[in-house]
């Protein structure tokens, strides 16, 4: 079976270790609860297919029954906090502690870069600003940034975008994309990392109204009454548009400019307050 160090969740790593004991020996549930100190002899089956929850302390025990080494076993029960976590400050805590520590053991977590990729604005924008600029160096990009950062920032986010295959540098220094664009694909983690960023980018809009002059943005904006069905084909109409708005973006080479575009559609009122009290 996998490394440990390549999962994020931790319930599947448990339902995969035993379907790997049981293919080998005639391992039970039972044997793997007991081994674990559980009296019940199928928790960990439970707690497999996400009926019961594991404590931090349960945790170890798990760890140490599956023979996990000292760094295994604290990755594990950091899977164990990232699943339990009730806010996305914990979850990014958890999941950051999870790729310390395979970064350590030179493992590499596949929604590692996705996560890593949309936990930062910077990552897009230098994304595309970098192909946009040929030759030009981490200083020049980051004053091409807005809003301003660091020159360590450029080299930082190229760094990690050339490792995880997003841009590609050719031998005269340019960089390259390796594919027109990137999406937030279904992985567990990658929400946690995309709600931050449009934390962030929503922070930058706002800077934007007042920064920038009026004939290089655009700000609009609806209130309206709907229906539970409306909402849902409203969505889909964003979700249309979003795909034509990239058609549109990528059908040429060249770029001027980066821009975002930030789509937002949110209630304003409370649903119980249309209730007669």
């Amino acid at each position: 079976m996998k490394d440990v160090l390549e999962y994020t969740s931790y319930r599947q790593y448990i339902a995969d270790y035993y379907a790997d004991r049981k293919a080998k020996s005639a391992f039970t549930w039972p044997e793997f609860a007991q081994a674990a100190g559980f009296s019940s002899p199928v928790y960990l089956k439970y707690v497999s297919e996400g009926r019961f929850n594991l404590s931090a302390e349960a945790a170890g025990r798990v760890a140490q029954a599956m023979r996990l080494t000292d760094y295994e076993q604290e990755y594990f029960c950091e899977m164990v906090k990232f699943d339990h976590a009730k806010s996305d400050a914990e979850k990014k805590a958890a999941f950051s502690s999870m790729l310390a520590i395979a970064d350590a053991h030179k493992a590499r977590i596949l929604e590692g870069d996705s996560f890593r990729f949309f936990e930062n604005w910077k990552n897009l924008v230098i994304r595309e600003l970098a192909p946009a600029m040929p030759g030009a160096k981490p200083l020049a990009i980051a004053r091409a940034c807005r809003p301003k950062i660091s020159a360590a920032e450029v080299s930082d986010s190229l760094g990690f975008l050339v490792k995880a295959e997003l841009l590609k540098k050719d031998e005269a220094g340019n960089y390259k994309q390796t594919q027109k664009s990137v999406t937030a694909g279904p992985m567990e983690v990658t929400p946690v990392a995309v709600r931050g960023l449009h934390r962030q980018m929503g922070e930058i809009a706002l800077d934007a109204i007042e920064g920038v002059p009026q004939g290089e943005r655009h700000f609009s904006g609806v209130t309206v009454g709907i229906t539970r069905c409306a909402y849902d084909e409203i969505v889909q109409e964003i979700a249309e548009f979003r795909k034509r708005v990239i058609a549109i973006a990528t059908r040429e080479d060249a770029t001027d400019e980066v821009y975002r575009l930030n789509v937002q559609f949110f209630p304003m009122t409370q649903k119980n307050g249309f209730k007669e009290g």
